[in-house]
């Protein structure tokens, strides 16, 4: 199987540990579990003393029921058997490509977006479209583009609500317009929704499986809950063929989670509302501060966040990105990602879900970089 280099996790790989303003990062600033306990109130010493006990063996093959209870709140009429928890969402997004993709099938994807959407059914064998999203739109999908990109049949259309890297939110009516067209041709929905709570205005976020029958909603406990650590993520769908392949196919590539993990996560879930309520506050604040901070400054603009850690801001020096930000790493250590990594030339995406203080030292480090090019 031929696939395509990973962009951003390559970048990532080779410049996050040595970063002193990371200000790519994309996970609402983590906690430790001593953090979540006092966050929690929950009784740190009974909970490791159960742990500690417990043999390691393979777990719960299924999941471990209160993790799946906890996934399941986060919906609104989910049921455990329909959920499947896995390794992240990125295990999650490959597991669905993996046990539904066929060559030959027709994908469609939205552009910018995470590169597995795109280049894991493309390896595969499938005919892949792109549904491209442009500034000029908000990057939200246009669904006459859709329609046309649908025409002779499409098997899975790959969408991610809030968008990675531009924060862009599809609102209800526009998702039900997605669905319109998925329906007419029987098609899957994958929702890449890891980013999802994460709104800048009060009220339910729905999801996919919410709206669609044929929905599939990934997500994980690494963005919206501070716990990438764990590596847990989860596929949720009503779709009986879904689930079923998904299950068949996991016992080859999963068989189960890590039952420390799963521990760790329930704790987290039972208390979402606690981790919501922490890491909204955190978001909204920071990007109050993003934003006056692109205001300010003559050479960059970009389309305001609704939702999620990430803006995609541009710049309008003719420097290509790549060039931009590793240039600027090794002068003034402000870590962001390269719009090239997601094919948009000229930009950078930047994660304000950090804390306060990296964040506006790694600003300042790039307005400091940007007043050298002038």
């Amino acid at each position: 199987m031929n696939i395509k280099p990973f962009l951003v996790e390559e970048w990532m790989n080779e410049y996050e540990v040595g970063a002193k303003y990371n200000i790519a990062e994309t996970c609402v600033d983590s906690v430790s579990l001593d953090e979540l306990f006092a966050l929690t109130g929950e009784d740190k010493g009974a909970f490791l003393e159960a742990l500690c006990a417990r043999r390691l063996t393979y777990g719960d093959i299924f999941g471990l029921p209160a993790f799946k209870e906890g996934i399941c709140k986060l919906y609104r009429d989910v049921k455990p058997e329909q959920v499947i928890p896995t390794h992240g969402a990125a295990g999650a997004n490959h597991h669905l490509f993996y046990s539904l993709v066929e060559p030959g099938d027709k994908v469609i994807s939205v552009l910018p977006t995470y590169q597995q959407l795109y280049s894991i059914p493309a390896s595969l064998g499938a005919q892949v479209e792109l549904l491209h999203l442009t500034q000029e739109s908000e990057y939200l999908p246009d669904p006459k583009e859709l329609a046309r990109l649908a025409e002779g049949g499409v098997k899975l259309i790959c969408l991610n609500n809030p968008n990675n890297p531009t924060g862009a939110l599809m609102p209800e009516a526009l998702l039900q317009e997605i669905i319109a067209v998925a329906r007419r041709h029987g098609a899957y929905i994958l929702c890449d929704e890891v980013y999802r709570h994460l709104t800048q205005e009060e009220g339910y976020c729905p999801s996919i499986v919410d709206l669609y029958e044929k929905g599939i909603s990934v997500s994980s406990m690494s963005k919206v809950f501070s716990l990438a650590g764990v590596r847990l993520g989860w596929i949720a769908s009503k779709d009986e063929r879904v689930l079923e392949e998904c299950r068949i196919h996991r016992d080859y590539d999963l068989i189960s989670c890590g039952m420390l993990d799963e521990a760790v996560a329930a704790l987290a879930l039972k208390h979402a509302d606690k981790l919501l309520e922490r890491n909204r506050g955190i978001v909204r604040e920071n990007l109050a501060i993003l934003d006056a901070w692109v205001q300010r400054e003559p050479h960059l603009s970009y389309v305001k966040p609704q939702a999620g850690t990430t803006a995609l801001v541009s710049y309008d020096l003719d420097v290509p990105s790549y060039d931009f930000c590793r240039e600027m790493y090794h002068a003034t250590g402000a870590f962001v990602t390269p719009g090239d990594c997601f094919e948009q030339e000229r930009s950078m995406r930047i994660g304000y879900a950090c804390d306060r203080e990296t964040l506006q030292k790694g600003l300042e480090a790039v307005s400091t970089y940007l007043a050298q090019k002038k």
